[in-house]
């Protein structure tokens, strides 16, 4: 066979790719999901994130997470109460304005029957509540990990308003972080 004919079919065979189909990378070990958990971890304890998920059935506010002003509460649906109920000032979009209410057109606080608390878990212990469909609201792990990398109210952290700091990192890799710890088999870190 003349080399330029040989060359040519090599060329083809490259260009085709490998005749089996590439292994798919194996799953995150145990330590490798604790750690992405560990690092996700620093977003939830994040005020964009615990500020909405407090202990107790008061939100919390400001950077320094303290109890919401005007006696807020989140009410038997977690939408507040009576003429504080939440969407009366976190309009569907942020306010304009430094410091104004962050807005969204799901504003509210998980419900009390389901609370999801944040403020004061360990990272043990919220990785314990999040996996847990009694404590997460019922969610899979697949329905958590979509929840998380999906859900608009969710992804309204990282757009918290003027004069407010995002999470500390970006909502992509907030969600492969979650991706990768439930791949490992969502162990809790000690």
């Amino acid at each position: 066979m003349p080399p330029s004919i040989r060359h040519f079919l090599l060329g083809l065979a490259l260009a085709a790719g490998p005749l089996h189909a590439a292994k798919p990378a194996p799953p995150p070990t145990a330590a490798e999901a604790k750690a992405a958990f560990l690092e996700a971890y620093k977003v939830f304890m994040h005020p964009r994130c615990m500020n909405c998920h407090p202990d107790g059935n008061r939100p919390l506010q400001g950077e320094d997470s303290h109890p919401h002003t005007q006696n807020v509460v989140r009410g038997p649906s977690g939408e507040g109460v009576y003429a504080l109920k939440c969407m009366n000032c976190h309009q569907t979009a942020n306010v304009p304005g430094p410091g104004m209410p962050p807005g969204n057109p799901a504003w509210r606080l998980p419900p009390p029957e389901m609370p999801l608390v944040f403020q004061g878990r360990s990272p043990a212990a919220l990785a314990r509540q999040l996996k847990d469909p009694d404590q997460n609201g019922g969610l899979t792990l697949a329905q958590l990990l979509r929840h998380v990398a999906e859900d608009p109210l969710v992804k309204a952290g990282w757009n918290p308003g003027e004069g407010r700091p995002r999470p500390p990192i970006s909502q992509k890799a907030f969600a492969r972080l979650m991706k990768r710890w439930i791949e490992g088999g969502a162990p809790a870190p000690e």
